[in-house]
C-alpha cells in the first residue's frame, strides 16, 4: 500500500477514488494470500528443511502465490470496473504476467524477510541450547571433579592419623580435631565453584597442622604470602590438593624429610600461586596423577585459556607446582 501509494503521488500528484480501491483491494488480498502462505510453510515443515530444499521450497511458493495474488486482482478489478484506462487495450493474460511479475518482487521480498528472520532465530537457539548444553557438562566435570577431591583427601588425612594412634593417643586426639576443622571446612566450599584465597589457605594451614604431627621435624614449611591476593578467588581445595601432592611425592619419600613452601603473589594480571617442596621429578613424569590432572582439568574448565599450571624441577633438590589464574579485579 506504502509503495503504490509513493508512487502514485510522486508521478502523478494525486490520488484518485479508483486508486484508493484499486489499493484497497490488493492490501486485502496481500494480507490474506501471506497468512495463507503462512499456514501452508508451517503445515509442511518448510522451516525444518535442509537449506537446498527451503530454497526451492520458497522460490516454488513465491511464484505460485504472486500468480494466484495476480489473477484474483485481475478477476476483482474486472468485477468492480477498477481497471485504469490505459490497462483496458490489453488482454487478460498480458495483465495477469505484468501483475504477476509485481507481485512476485512484493512477495520475494516479504518471503526474505519472513525466511531470514527464523534463520536468525533458530542460529540463535541453537546457540543458547550450545551454551547450556556446554554449561551443564562443564557443571557435571566440576561436580564430578569436587566428588573425587574429598575422598582422596580423607583417606589421606586417616592414613596420618592412623599412624598416631598407638605412638601418641593425645596427639591422635587433637589430629582427629584437626581432621573435623578441615572436613567442615571443605564442605562448606563444596557449595561454591570459587572461593577467597584467605579461606583456602586456612584449610591449607589445617592440613599442613595435621601432617606436621605425623612427619614432626621432617617437615618444615614456608608461607611466602602477598596479603593483597587474600581475596582473590580460587577454585575449593585445589591449593589442598597441590599440598597434599607435595607431601606425598616429595616429603613421605625423602628419609630426612624436606621443606614445602606456599608462595602467593600477583604478577602482571595474574595470581600465581607457587607450591614448592623438595624432592626431583623423573624424566618420564606425566600429568596423569589425581591431583595434577584434577587441577589442569579444574583450570581449564574455570577460566579456559586464561590459567595455566606447569609442574617441573625448581632446582636441583627441589619441585614446583606453578598455578597462574586471571585476576579478579
Amino acid at each position: 500500500m506504502l509503495v503504490n501509494v509513493f508512487f502514485a503521488w510522486t508521478f502523478r500528484g494525486t490520488i484518485s477514488g479508483l486508486f484508493v480501491w484499486r489499493v484497497l483491494i490488493l492490501t486485502a488480498l496481500g494480507i490474506l494470500l501471506t497468512h495463507l502462505m503462512r499456514w501452508i510453510l508451517l503445515k509442511w515443515n518448510v522451516l525444518q528443511k535442509t537449506f537446498d530444499r527451503q530454497a526451492i521450497y520458497f522460490f516454488a511458493i513465491t511464484v505460485s502465490f504472486s500468480v494466484l495474488l495476480a489473477f484474483l486482482q485481475q478477476i476483482l478489478y474486472s468485477t468492480f470496473h477498477l481497471f485504469e484506462p490505459s490497462e483496458q487495450r490489453f488482454s487478460f493474460a498480458s495483465r495477469l504476467i505484468g501483475n504477476s511479475f509485481n507481485s512476485f518482487v512484493t512477495l520475494l521480498v516479504w518471503n526474505l524477510i519472513y525466511f531470514i528472520y527464523h534463520y536468525v532465530e533458530r542460529v540463535r537457539k541453537q546457540q543458547i541450547e550450545s551454551l547450556k548444553a556446554e554449561s551443564l557438562i562443564r557443571e557435571l566435570q566440576l561436580q564430578t571433579i569436587k566428588s573425587h577431591i574429598n575422598p582422596h583427601f580423607i583417606f589421606n588425612s586417616l592414613n596420618s592419623i592412623r599412624a598416631l594412634v598407638d605412638e601418641n593417643p593425645s596427639r591422635a586426639r587433637t589430629a582427629i580435631t584437626e581432621l573435623s576443622n578441615i572436613l567442615r571446612s571443605s564442605m562448606q566450599a563444596e557449595k561454591a565453584e570459587t572461593v577467597p584465597f584467605e579461606k583456602e589457605l586456612n584449610i591449607v594451614k589445617d592440613y599442613l597442622a595435621l601432617e606436621q604431627m605425623r612427619f614432626e621435624e621432617r617437615l618444615k614449611v614456608k608461607l611466602e604470602i602477598d596479603e593483597n591476593t587474600l581475596d582473590q578467588p580460587v577454585p575449593p581445595m585445589m591449593l589442598q590438593t597441590l599440598v597434599e601432592n607435595a607431601i606425598k611425592h616429595g616429603i613421605s619419600k625423602n628419609v630426612s624429610g624436606g621443606e614445602v613452601q606456599i608462595i602467593s603473589r600477583f604478577k602482571e594480571f595474574h595470581h600465581v600461586l607457587i607450591v614448592r617442596n623438595t624432592g626431583m621429578l623423573n624424566g618420564n613424569y606425566n600429568y596423569d596423577g589425581f591431583g595434577v590432572s584434577s587441577t589442569v582439568d579444574r583450570l581449564k574448565l574455570m577460566f579456559g585459556d586464561r590459567a595455566s599450571f606447569v609442574l617441573k624441577n625448581a632446582n636441583e633438590t627441589h619441585v614446583e607446582a606453578i598455578v597462574q589464574m586471571p585476576v579478579n579485579m
